[in-house]
């Protein structure tokens, strides 16, 4: 078993306090009629800050379902899961919205844009749920989007713009609150080859300006542009390498 995979040894030791996500033998059932499907069977790693972490995994294989409760979007059957030191698989779903916002920026393979919103306004979204006043999360939105090499295309609308350039808004719109975590949900898998390998030089660049990023995706020419691989199957971690 690799040093980092920890998947029997460390499922009873605390949170690593120099972790930003420390899971400690989380598990997933689901009841399908008098069945169970058990998608993770004892999932225990931690992320450090600054970590460039791809998760990889066939269809099936449990990694959509650690994405979820990676990103507070589901809370674990058993297991203890910490993020920036807070207990979340105890939280409630108030208390998961909250620590969501706050901690996870997420990028999805289909950009999820307003179509009838510019490129500006898409990314002030998360600032005014925060209930930010309007000239500061204006002035936000425009250096996310200029982060990401699109500040002269503000007001352009996402018919406007290249599949890439909307992803490039949306990892804008995921940076804005200056998260803990990204968290790429196959951010390739729309776009082109030439187009991919732009949008992960992007996620070089924002790691080395120091961003947590975990990428998932089943490309494995894609997971080895991260610094560490997770591969998961059958619901746990088979293997846990650094790859830079």
């Amino acid at each position: 078993m690799d040093e980092n995979n920890g998947n029997i040894a460390d499922a009873d030791r605390p949170a690593a306090p120099d972790s930003i996500i420390s899971m400690r033998n989380i598990w997933k059932t689901y009841q399908m009629g008098v069945e169970e499907l058990h998608a993770l069977r004892g999932v225990s790693f931690d992320v450090k800050r600054n970590e460039y972490l791809a998760i990889i995994g066939p269809s099936g294989s449990g990694k959509s379902t650690l994405m979820n409760l990676i990103g507070c979007l589901d809370s674990p059957s058993k297991g203890q899961y910490w993020i920036n030191g807070n207990l979340v698989s105890e939280m409630s779903d108030d208390e998961l919205a909250r620590i969501r916002n706050k901690e996870v920026g997420f990028v999805f393979q289909t950009f999820n844009l307003l179509a009838r919103a510019t490129a500006l306004h898409n990314v002030e979204l998360p600032l005014i749920y925060a209930g930010m006043r309007a000239g500061e999360r204006h002035d936000k939105a425009q250096a996310a989007l200029a982060s990401v090499e699109l500040g002269d295309r503000v007001l352009h609308r996402p018919n406007e713009l290249s599949g890439g350039q909307r992803q490039r808004v949306a990892i804008a719109r995921a940076l804005v609150n200056h998260p803990s975590i990204l968290l790429a949900d196959e951010p390739t898998g729309a776009l082109d080859t030439k187009t991919s390998y732009e949008i992960m030089e992007l996620f070089e660049k924002l790691h080395a300006e120091g961003n947590t990023i975990i990428l998932v995706t089943h490309e494995h020419d894609i997971a080895e542009r991260a610094h560490r691989v997770i591969t998961i199957r059958d619901g746990q971690i088979e293997s846990d390498e650094r790859v830079r």
